[in-house]
């Protein structure tokens, strides 16, 4: 009887842990755009442009403080290197993530810096099956 209750017990425990790393497993999993968020929060943090223009069209929408144009990834590239050289060091961080829908999605964050805060717009198109950041602004809060 005690070893029915030994074993009983081992093997609610091996079943709690299995559930419990399954559970963490997944909770890992990202939805399906994520990864251009992750990259997007990761490019602002960092004060770097390689992932957010590896993540545009061909061409991008770009307003920075007022001043709108449409760049190529590479012209972006630049305008928005003189960006963080001019507002280093800064946080960023989602505050809202619009629904995804066969076109796209759109999305808001906030990059805070010793310079100001700034509010981050962006939509996302959906070219080939992936998305691709269509239109950028920055705008001081």
């Amino acid at each position: 009887s005690v070893l029915c209750d030994s074993n009983s017990h081992q093997t609610q425990t091996v079943m709690t842990f299995l559930y419990s790393l399954l559970a963490a497993l997944l909770l890992q999993l990202p939805l399906q755009s994520d990864p251009v968020y992750n990259s997007i929060e990761r490019s602002f943090n960092a004060n770097t442009t390689a992932e957010i223009a590896s993540l545009c069209k061909d061409k991008l929408l770009l307003t920075i403080l007022g001043k709108e144009n449409i760049y190529s990834v590479s012209q972006a590239n630049l305008v928005l290197k003189d960006f963080f050289t001019a507002h280093p060091d800064g946080t960023f961080k989602f505050t809202f993530k619009g629904k995804e829908s066969e076109n796209g999605s759109f999305s808001i964050g906030t990059y805070e810096t010793k310079t100001g805060d700034f509010r981050i717009t962006i939509h996302l198109k959906r070219y080939n099956g992936n998305f691709r950041i269509e239109s950028l602004s920055i705008e001081k809060i």
